[in-house]
This record gives C-alpha cells, structure tokens and sequence, in this order.
C-alpha cells in the first residue's frame, strides 16, 4: 500500500503526494519559482535597455516594423514608437513573469513580442561574413529556444485544472 514500506523497505510517497510527472508537487513549486525569473530576466534587462535607447535597434527593425504595420493596423507605423512598445511589453510581462503573476499570459505576451525582435535583430541568412552569420544564427537558435520554453509556459495548465487530468486526484478516489 503507498506510503507503506515498499520494495526494500523503501518508504514509498502516498498518491496524492505525487504529481502524474511522478515528483512531488513542492520541487515542481520550487522549480517554477526558480525558472521563471531566469526565463524573464534577459527581457526585463534587454527591454528596458532598448526601452531606454531604441534607437540604436531602430535601423534593424524598421523593415519589420513596417511590414507588421501594414498587416496590422493598430500597431504603430514609426519605428521607435514600435520598439518602445514592443520593449515596455519585454520589461512588463518579463516582471509580471518573474513574480509568478498573470504567468501564462506574460510568457504569450513575451512570445508575441520575441518573434518580430528575432526576425528584426538576427537575420543570419542576409549576412555575407560567415563568423557574423555563425554569430547571428546563435543568436537566432537562442531566441528560438526561448520562445520554446516560453510556449511551454503559456501552456501550462494552472493548477487547479491540473489535478483533474491526473487519474489519482480524480475526485471520488
């Protein structure tokens, strides 16, 4: 029976102390508070910088900043109005990340707003010199890594919901 000696005498946990992932709900806890913020920090740190000056990424996002603007109307048509926008998002939604608030909507809104600064800042496959390509498409690789582990976040069912999917908190058990 759980939570009795098990296999060895090894103390085994009781269900509904365990996660359906199989570890304990405390770490999971642990884990999140700790992600969070390194996942936030370089877009609290990065949008406040270009918040602060936009205009030495202006030049690099104007091509994107007026495609999106044609496409989507309420965006701002001036470059730097558009990079600010977009870097205040960075420092809101990173924080609001890092202090576990509103977490699934930050990290979509840091999703939304990583995709047109990746195709703005690191276009590799424009770059002649092959070290500043290898260097850009790092850069590009990076950002595609964080937006994955942004995606997982905004995914992330809250907690509430996730025990009714795990059969041993289905209730009546």
């Amino acid at each position: 029976m759980p939570g009795d000696r098990g296999f060895l005498g090894v103390s085994l946990p009781a269900p509904e102390a365990v996660t359906s992932a199989g570890t304990r709900p405390e770490v999971v806890t642990l884990i999140k508070q700790l992600a969070r913020p390194m996942l936030a920090s370089m877009f609290v740190v990065g949008g406040y910088g270009t918040f602060m000056n936009p205009e030495r990424v202006a030049a690099k996002a104007e091509p994107v900043v007026g495609a999106m603007s044609e496409r989507i109307p309420v965006l701002p048509q001036e470059t730097v109005t558009a990079v600010r926008l977009n870097s205040a998002v960075q420092v809101v939604a990173g924080t609001l990340l890092s202090l576990g608030f509103l977490p699934r909507a930050s990290a979509a809104a840091l999703a939304g707003s990583l995709v047109p600064t990746t195709a703005a800042g690191h276009r590799f496959w424009e770059i002649d010199d092959a070290q500043d390509r290898a260097q850009q498409r790092i850069h590009f690789l990076k950002n595609v890594a964080m937006l994955g582990g942004l995606l997982l976040a905004a995914s992330e069912r809250p907690k509430k919901h996730a025990c009714l999917h795990n059969p041993l908190h289905r209730p009546g058990r």
